[in-house]
């Protein structure tokens, strides 16, 4: 039967905190591991490719699944970002996709050329909703998946929420909107944004609403994957609470929040998220 994954980032392990020494990438490795996650995934965005290819044996040594993104600022830039998917035996590699033509016509150009490369390498991919990249926008995203209809995305809905300003509650046009997203989500990413903060703790009071929000996304992405998905796929749920300057600090540069334990604290949600979404047993006639 289909199963829920569930994956940390090694960007979102890493510290930043003034006057206090990363922890060696192996150790953080090791960490995820003692805290029972089932993958890791790599950010090519917060490291190089010579400085991922380093963690290629901590996921065999710590029992990890890999993951991977990608940020490809060309588009043969992909292939050797695959080529580290495999060495780590990621399913899929996540692209925000650093090639952002202003037009449609450009776009979906571009969309279609990271496809074909995929399909070469025979690698499956999904375009991450991301701001910055080429699914930057969330109207300009709905359009490209129209167009290309074999597009499938990783869903991080914490950037069009920042992106649009969103407001909830939403309005049945933007709900709309988001379900055509989810509808696309062969991943998802956990992070809680609000309207003008990308990343806010999970337990502060006056981000209940936040929370309440991008759970029902989840939720209902997750029951939208389940109607698609075959007895042996897996869905893959990504914790990445990133570092300064996602995490929100204070005037000493300390961040007001625990990402560790709100990691494992987004984990138990995507649990009880994946168990309510649960089809019913078959009731005898």
């Amino acid at each position: 039967m289909p199963e829920l994954r569930l994956h940390q980032s090694l960007w979102a392990t890493e510290l930043r905190r003034p006057g206090v020494p990363e922890t060696p990438v192996e150790a953080r490795f090791e960490q995820v591991a003692a805290d029972g996650w089932d993958g890791m995934t790599i950010d090519l965005g917060a490291m190089d490719l010579a400085a991922a290819r380093a963690t290629v044996p901590f996921f065999a040594r710590y029992g990890l699944e890999g993951g991977l993104t990608a940020f490809p600022r060309s588009i043969d830039e992909l292939r050797p970002a695959i080529h580290l998917a495999k060495d780590i035996g990621a399913p899929f590699v996540v692209i925000v996709g650093q090639v952002m033509p202003v037009g449609l016509e450009g776009q979906v150009g571009v969309v279609r050329e990271w496809l074909r490369i995929g399909r070469e390498e025979g690698m499956a991919l999904q375009f991450e909703t991301h701001r910055a990249s080429i699914t930057n926008d969330l109207f300009s995203t709905l359009q490209l998946i129209d167009a290309v209809p074999e597009m499938r995305l990783a869903c991080d809905l914490s950037h069009y929420v920042v992106d649009r300003e969103m407001i909830p509650p939403l309005s049945e046009e933007m709900g709309l909107q988001i379900s055509r997203i989810l509808a696309r989500c062969d991943s998802f990413q956990g992070r809680v944004a609000s309207r003008n903060q990308i990343q806010v703790q999970l337990d502060f009071p006056q981000h209940a609403k936040w929370l309440r929000l991008f759970e029902g996304w989840w939720r209902e992405g997750f029951a939208r994957w389940r109607a698609r998905a075959g007895e042996s796929d897996r869905l893959v749920f990504l914790s990445e609470l990133g570092p300064t300057e996602y995490a929100i600090t204070d005037a000493a540069g300390a961040e007001l929040s625990d990402r560790r334990l709100e990691a494992l604290t987004l984990r138990d949600i995507a649990r009880r998220l994946w168990a309510e979404t649960a089809p019913s047993p078959a009731v005898p006639e």
